[in-house]
């Protein structure tokens, strides 16, 4: 009994426990992620190209519901912000790059893993390239620190209504009911103008399943911290070369040993999953790649591997990605996420246009 006992108060049952439901947040994400088929080279490329809209009315949705369910977990005490700093140099370059990255390689930060769980090999690839980034990133931070600036602070709706507490939140109820109907208007022009697929509610129950997923992530008595994706990338190369004896590596260990333990709950979740369904199969080039770009292998795993370098070195000149700065800072009203979200998507839509045009001009002239 004695040795029981000082097991479960032991520093060691703690972290188990801990990494239990990281892994269990992590499954969760990776089945939401998969039950609307976000993880899909041809969904997030099709998003570039304006053929798909499930990434933005998901992600509309998401911060939209979010924003009030994590408004009122914070009135009562129950999770507090975790408002990324408006680093106005760093989030401009790093979201255009991160644009760039998302719209070639087909998958984010956190979807790489659970696209990778069903056998896609380009996004294995592309792992390679985002912690080859990860790793160029910190070890070239302390030339590149005076292009990141200047830093604002931790701007959000919240500060800037710090002593009018109903105008915030009259102003919460406003924002998030908008992105709401802004993501249900993008949902019926897609019905109306797409007919070569079916244009489902799946992403409603990924997007609300989401908003409580990042809710319960940020309680103080479950995590107390938002969720990410894009830090255990160089937390990961670093460790494995063995570059950690810098001022980067000490800032990025402890959130990004949680978001590589998150990230293998999704991995195994979608893994999993994909063998019981017998879905898992290896496979490098996608339909809307080998459209625009062809049917050859290793040009897809050259583009995705520099595509994940430019991902990955984005993200983290802007300090987050998707899913720890677009959703999990949109939820908090952060003016770092919302500017972000708009040189990402600009940056991704610009991109979509120009990368995936190319192929069908040269097939015309021919």
């Amino acid at each position: 009994m004695t040795t029981v006992c000082l097991w479960r108060n032991s520093i060691y049952f703690k972290y188990f426990i801990m990494v239990i439901l990281i892994l269990l947040f992590g499954a969760l994400f990776g089945l939401l992620i998969r039950y609307a088929d976000l993880n899909r080279f041809d969904v997030i490329s099709g998003d570039a190209t304006l053929k798909d809209f499930t990434v933005a009315k998901t992600v509309l949705l998401i911060i939209g519901a979010g924003a009030i369910l994590l408004s009122i977990e914070i009135a009562f005490g129950l999770a507090s912000y975790h408002v990324k700093p408006f680093i106005l140099g760093g989030v401009v370059l790093g979201g255009m790059l991160f644009g760039i990255g998302m719209a070639i390689l087909g998958y984010c930060p956190g979807t790489l893993p659970v696209s990778m769980g069903e056998g896609s090999i380009d996004a294995f690839v592309g792992i390679l390239g985002g912690l080859t980034g990860g790793l160029a990133f910190t070890w070239s931070l302390p030339t590149i620190q005076p292009v990141l600036g200047p830093d604002y602070g931790k701007i959000s709706l919240n500060s800037l209504t710090d002593t009018h507490p109903v105008l915030f939140f009259i102003l919460v109820m406003i924002i998030s009911v908008s992105f709401i109907a802004l993501a249900f208007v993008l949902h019926q022009y897609e019905k109306r103008t797409v007919k070569d697929r079916d244009v489902n509610y799946r992403w409603v129950v990924t997007s609300i399943g989401m908003a409580i997923l990042n809710g319960i992530v940020f309680l103080k008595v479950t995590s107390n911290r938002p969720i990410g994706a894009s830090t255990s990338y160089p937390y990961l190369s670093d460790s494995i070369t063995h570059f950690t004896q810098n001022a980067y590596f000490e800032k990025v260990k402890v959130p990004g040993h949680w978001e590589y333990v998150f990230l293998i709950g999704a991995f195994l979740a979608s893994f999993v999953l994909a063998l019981v369904k017998g879905e898992f199969k290896l496979k490098a080039v996608y339909s809307h790649w080998e459209e625009a770009k062809g049917p050859s292998v290793s040009k897809r795993l050259v583009w995705a591997f520099m595509a994940g370098f430019i991902l990955i070195f984005g993200a983290r000149m802007a300090g987050g990605c998707t899913s720890g700065h677009i959703i999990s800072g949109g939820m908090q009203l952060a003016v770092s996420s919302l500017v972000f979200g708009i040189f990402v998507f600009s940056a991704f839509l610009i991109t979509g246009r120009l990368f995936y045009k190319k192929k069908s001009l040269t097939i015309k002239t021919q």
